[in-house]
This record gives structure tokens, sequence and C-alpha cells, in this order.
């Protein structure tokens, strides 16, 4: 680059500063994951649902692209995830992986498992997993502890990198009589925690923990040494966070949740607020466990 072009640009509106690029980073992979939680670095995950949005993510420095079956509420208008198909997901996941290799991106990509693919038995599991990764996907996520742990090593043994999700599971939020916080009590919480350790031994390499105290996120993080927790409304204690896209950028159509921050008020761009939320999670100031003090 010239002396030129890097000096700053002036405007009617003021002068803007050179931009500072991102500096190249390597493909994330488990490997590389495990590297970040190792030295103490936090994980960083936002859901995408489409090509422009995966490229944008990536290029903010986000290392994990969740593309979730929140898709149903935040792209389809559903009330609940309940409706999402695997068809839905696949075109979706598809979608999300075109965009990153256009963009040369490096982001991890997972898929969510849809309501009614996984449960029937492991071998639907397994096919439903497959057309996820055909999309595209590196890895893809259920929910559920107890009965999914042998569905989990069924598909970690045959190559399928599995992330788990424990606490409120929005699949099941009629069961659990609303999005409510999960694990509040001695014996939801030992339950919550078993589940946990299955799930780590079955071999997934990730755990969503969504609405749970942050004591018991934090307890969970430490024990859990081979699973890499990610944390949505559990706190600061996890290994990394994630949030819906439209969440963060202040454009749910519903009641925002307390826990959720709006990092589009003080960003000039979509992609300035997605290196706000990355750089937050990184310096620890996003999540505010005062915010989870359930």
């Amino acid at each position: 680059m010239s002396a030129t072009a890097a000096t700053a640009t002036g405007t009617p509106y003021g002068t803007i500063p050179p931009a500072s690029p991102l500096p190249q980073r390597r493909p994330i992979s488990l490997p590389r994951l495990a590297q970040m939680r190792a030295a103490g670095e936090k994980i960083t995950m936002l859901t995408a649902y489409d090509a422009t949005f995966a490229a944008v993510a990536d290029a903010a420095g986000v290392e994990c692209i969740l593309v979730g079956d929140s898709l149903g509420m935040v792209c389809q208008g559903l009330h609940s995830t309940v409706g999402v198909t695997l068809e839905d997901m696949a075109y979706h996941t598809a979608s999300v992986t075109r965009g990153l290799h256009r963009a040369q991106g490096t982001a991890w990509v997972i898929a969510d498992l849809p309501y009614g693919s996984y449960a029937e038995s492991r071998e639907q599991a397994l096919r439903s997993s497959c057309a996820l990764m055909q999309a595209g996907a590196h890895m893809v996520k259920l929910e559920g502890g107890g009965w999914t742990a042998p569905t989990v090593e069924f598909l970690v043994e045959r190559g399928i990198p599995v992330c788990a999700h424990l606490g409120l599971t929005p699949q099941t939020v009629h069961a659990l009589g609303g999005y409510r916080v999960q694990g509040k009590d001695d014996v939801a919480a030992n339950t919550l925690r078993r589940h946990a350790h299955a799930l780590q031994d079955a071999g997934a390499s990730m755990l969503v923990l969504e609405m749970v105290p942050a004591a018991l996120a934090a307890s969970l993080t430490e024990e859990l040494q081979h699973c890499h927790t990610i944390g949505i409304g559990a706190g600061s204690g996890t290994a990394g966070q994630v949030l819906v896209l439209h969440d963060m950028l202040g454009v749910n159509l519903g009641k925002m949740a307390k826990f959720v921050h709006n990092f589009m008020q003080d960003a000039g761009s979509v992609k300035g607020a997605m290196q706000a939320y990355v750089e937050a999670v990184k310096n620890g100031s996003f999540p505010n466990n005062e915010l989870h003090a359930w």
C-alpha cells in the first residue's frame, strides 16, 4: 500500500481514519478452537443464514458461524423453531458456506439439526447430519441431554463433529413451560451437570449453554476440559459466547432478552457492530454477569 493510500480521508463530515486491516487468520478448526481455549482466548459465535451476512461476520473476526434453526423466527416469521425443516436447514447452510467460499472465509460452520430430524433413531440422525455436512457444515448441533448421548457417540464415531445444547432448548420450549431459566435448583442443576458430562464422554466437542445460572455455567466450563462451552444468557464464565445475529443488531421482531446487547446502536455499520461484539467477548466486557444473577 502506498503512503498516500494509508492516510486519513477528509469528508464534509470530518476526517475518517484509515482502516486497520484484520490480521490474516488460520482457518478455524477443532484443534484451533482447543488452542484458543488453552490460551484463555474467548471463542466468538454468531448466527447467520445467508451468504452475505456470513461473509461479513467472517471478515469481522467471528470464529464460528451457527446456521441456527432460529431462522424460523427471524427469517420465516414463525413463533418457534419447531416448524423449521431439514430442507430449510440444508438450503441456508449451503447459502452460508457459499458466501464464505466466495470471500475466502475461514470461519467454522455449525448447522442445527432441526426438530424431528434426529429423535426417531440414530440412523435418522446420521442421515440428517449427512445432509447438512454435504451442504457445507463442519459440525452439527442437536438439543437435549440424556437420550441424546448415544446419538452423539454414534455420529462422532462416524466422523461427524457434534455440538450439544443444554439449558433452555428452544425445540422443546413447550415441554419446558416457556422461555425460562434452567438449572436454578439443585436437582435441576445436578441433572444438567450429569447430562453435560455424558455428552462430553460421548464425544461432543462443543456445548451451548442457554439461560442457565452463570455460576453453574462457569463450573461446568471448568469441569468440561474436552468440550468447549458456549454461553447465551449464561454469564461470562464460558469458553465462548453466541448471539442471534438479528438480536445483536437490534432488529428482533419480538421482545429482546435482557442478556442481549444491541451492538448496532454505537456502530456505524453491520461489520462494525460485529467487530464490536467480537472485541467485547474477547476483552470480557460482554456479557455482563449482573444480568445473569438468575
